[in-house]
């Protein structure tokens, strides 16, 4: 079993960062790719970023590109997810997931995702 604690959430106004980091603890062994999601009410989750402990190597959802960045330190076990530049339409829950392995593709399906946070409010206002 493989445990995740978000924190780093809160409220900006438009333009603004912030930083969310993911702690895992338990068989952190047994999980090589972390990822971050996020939610609105009525909304599917989606996905946001992902990366390989492994390797770093990093996958950005096309809304996020250029703005937010996902990193990793291994020794602590914590993945970060720098955001900046945000939106209104960043505002979300944002979610911590693992799995065992990064896919090849292009892709963040949540059903994947073996391991969750309990997910952290981000709040962006206008």
């Amino acid at each position: 079993q493989v445990q995740l604690v978000e924190s780093g959430g809160g409220s900006v106004q438009a333009g603004g960062s912030l930083r969310l980091s993911c702690a895992a603890s338990g068989n952190t062994g047994s999980v090589n790719c972390m990822g971050w999601f996020r939610q609105n009410p009525g909304k599917e989750r989606e996905g946001v970023a992902r990366i390989s402990r492994a390797t770093g190597r990093t996958y950005y959802a096309g809304s996020v590109q250029g703005r937010f960045t996902i990193s990793r330190d291994n020794a602590n076990n914590t993945v970060y997810l720098q955001m900046t530049s945000l939106q209104p339409e960043d505002q979300a829950i944002y979610y911590c997931a693992a799995r065992p392995s990064c896919p090849l593709g292009a892709t963040m399906r949540q059903t994947t995702y073996t391991y969750w946070g309990q997910g952290t409010q981000v709040t962006v206002s206008s």
